[in-house]
């Protein structure tokens, strides 16, 4: 009867093992899948993953830290939607790339700080911090006389030390709301999807100058502007004067 008993136990426990796998499978995927698609509020007070929800505005955010093979193409683009975004910008890349610097801030474009050497900020004390934040605002000061105060960590990278530096440096800290990744997924209809699903006022939408982000921008801002969105710069839509 023991025997029996405990079977019965063995079994009973295996059933709740199991059923607990599975919850947390399921809260593990649907964390994962939200990761992607949508941002919370704010992981560290003062820090920006969007605007205004109850706005039409959202932001196309372009991180720009290599190559120019691309820029022409969306510079072109943007111009020819009548759209004014705001492109991050890495310091090593402005030293190397002072024309492409200024082909954007003439054609319009809100310049932001992305960092000098696109390094995890979170892995920085102060003074790394301090000086990679500094360090390109003073480049792009130098070349356009333009004072930034956007920063947007390098791979998302920061903590409440890099918030507290990049302050201190007259910065507001920039996240995105949704990434569409197309730095690793170099598939068009896949970043277009990224860009537009469930898409709210007040967005900020992650990209990159890649031959795929390109090819998806004129449909990505056919969306947004046939459905009554003001695609805008980051500062515009998060609702801080330059």
């Amino acid at each position: 009867m023991k025997k029996i008993h405990f079977a019965v136990f063995k079994v009973r426990r295996w059933a709740s093992n199991l059923a607990i796998a599975i919850i947390v499978g399921v809260i593990g995927a649907f964390a994962i899948y939200a990761g992607v698609n949508a941002m919370p509020t704010s992981a560290v007070s003062g820090v920006y993953y969007n605007g205004d929800t109850s706005s039409n505005k959202v932001s196309l955010m372009i991180n720009v830290y290599w190559g120019t093979e691309y820029l022409d193409d969306m510079i072109e683009i943007l111009e020819e939607k009548n759209v004014k975004t705001t492109f991050f910008i890495g310091g090593t890349w402005a030293v190397l790339n002072e024309d492409y610097l200024t082909k954007i801030y003439e054609a319009g474009h809100e310049l932001a700080n992305h960092g000098y050497h696109h390094k995890d900020h979170n892995k920085l004390d102060e003074a790394g911090n301090l000086n990679e934040i500094s360090t390109t605002h003073k480049i792009v000061k130098e070349l356009l006389g333009v004072e930034m105060n956007l920063f947007a960590p390098p791979s998302g990278a920061y903590d409440k030390l890099t918030v507290s530096c990049a302050s201190s440096l007259g910065y507001h800290t920039i996240m995105w709301t949704r990434d569409t990744i197309d730095w690793r997924d170099h598939d068009t209809n896949l970043i277009y999807s990224r860009a537009i699903k469930n898409a709210k006022g007040g967005d900020l939408i992650l990209m990159h100058p890649t031959k795929n982000t390109v090819e998806a921008l004129p449909k990505i801002i056919d969306y947004f502007q046939t459905n009554n969105f003001s695609l805008t710069t980051v500062s515009d839509t998060i609702g801080i004067n330059i």
